[in-house]
């Protein structure tokens, strides 16, 4: 491999661990916090750290290669759960290369880049509710969000008027993040700083990011066996109805919920459970909605509880899809057809990672200064490259 390819892996495995550790920080402050809009508040972060490293390093697919870096950092997160986490970070990585690459590295494209990376969580929020849901989870929302703008006095919205409102505000947020990158990294470009001694004498260990419990065995067939079960379930629950659908659903989880079980922790949060009570609930009640208002429904309770099933085996799915990615052979089939280095900077990525989140401010921190806490992680980026160079 090139000089110039290893290096821009090594900046990318930069990227992607400061990026990941910031998701850490603030994903954690918004789990604990339970504040909504959480996914579009990450998307916030990363389109400001992205267009601010491109400032400091701007070259051609190094933005790309520290999304797939996050995006395998935060798929190995505790939630197991691979779909949300790789393709949204994933996504956001590519707009903001794709525009920059296509219109320059300006205002104008950082804005535009800011904007599309922020309609990305959007979209990737309501592709992901339909993923789990089904297509009925939209109409308890429209419903429910009418019923809100009733007791206001205010006129019902159709689908598409609530989707444009959304749009609306995250372009002006997109702006405001693509700008901000843009302006933290020329700053940060003057205000470049050196590692903290006591950090460089605890070291970086290359870690094994694609472990999994001991007492978790993997098979290559049964890695298909999801693939081809992920497609199966949605046709029937979407094509064939809720019996097909439900029948096929309960007959998977109940074979692989055990096998998987170590896996499984979404499905013991008490969270996670209640979520599913709650659209259970609100379909139940606003499936239907007229001039008399809401009125319990059965045909709106068995729309909640298909919903309820449904995510049930998405959930058990996605995460027995991950748990065999991470089987053996597959690793060696990717070193095989040359994402080796990809995988060597994931592990450096790793190794770095708690001492990047002791050098970044706390969440308390990043609530009450956001920008200078993002100009953080990019003032110590060159010093991170030449550790990481060292290594």
């Amino acid at each position: 491999m090139s000089s110039n390819q290893n290096d821009i892996w090594l900046k990318a495995s930069v990227i992607g661990g400061l990026w990941a550790s910031m998701e850490i920080i603030v994903g954690s402050f918004l789990h604990n916090t339970r504040l909504p809009f959480a996914g579009s508040v990450l998307a916030f972060a990363g389109t400001v750290l992205l267009i601010g490293f491109y400032q400091l390093w701007p070259q051609k697919g190094l933005i790309i290669r520290a999304g797939f870096i996050t995006a395998i950092m935060k798929s190995v997160s505790p939630s197991a759960i691979i779909l949300g986490p790789m393709t949204g970070i994933i996504t956001e990585a590519a707009l903001i290369e794709l525009i920059i690459l296509l219109f320059g590295n300006n205002y104008a494209s950082t804005a535009f880049a800011g904007i599309l990376s922020l309609s990305s969580a959007l979209f990737h929020k309501i592709i992901s509710v339909i993923i789990l849901y089904g297509f009925n989870v939209i109409a308890v929302y429209v419903n429910v969000i009418n019923f809100a703008l009733k007791q206001f006095g205010i006129k019902e919205a159709d689908p598409e008027q609530m989707l444009y409102a959304l749009l609306a505000v995250y372009i002006v947020t997109g702006i405001t993040a693509g700008i901000t990158g843009l302006l933290l990294g020329k700053k940060a470009l003057k205000l470049r700083s050196e590692i903290p001694l006591e950090i460089l004498k605890k070291g970086i260990k290359e870690k094994e990011f694609f472990a999994i419990s001991d007492e978790q065995k993997t098979n290559t067939l049964l890695l298909w066996v999801h693939i081809i079960a992920i497609p199966a379930g949605l046709f029937m629950f979407n094509y064939l109805g809720m019996v097909a659908g439900g029948i096929f659903s309960t007959v998977y989880v109940l074979l692989f919920g055990y096998y998987y079980r170590k896996s499984l922790r979404r499905l013991r949060k008490p969270v996670f459970w209640s979520q599913l009570v709650l659209i259970m609930v609100l379909s139940a009640i606003f499936w239907k909605t007229g001039k008399d208002g809401i009125s319990l429904s059965a045909e709106g309770f068995w729309a909640g509880f298909e919903m309820t099933i449904r995510a049930i085996f998405i959930v058990v799915a996605f995460s027995a899809l991950s748990v065999e990615l991470r089987n053996e052979k597959v690793r060696a089939f990717l070193f095989k057809v040359g994402v080796g280095r990809f995988y060597q900077s994931v592990g450096m990525a790793f190794g770095a990672l708690p001492n990047m989140i002791m050098l970044l401010p706390t969440a308390k921190e990043i609530v009450k200064k956001p920008a200078a806490s993002m100009l953080k992680p990019l003032i110590y980026a060159d010093s991170w490259l030449r550790y990481f160079k060292n290594k």
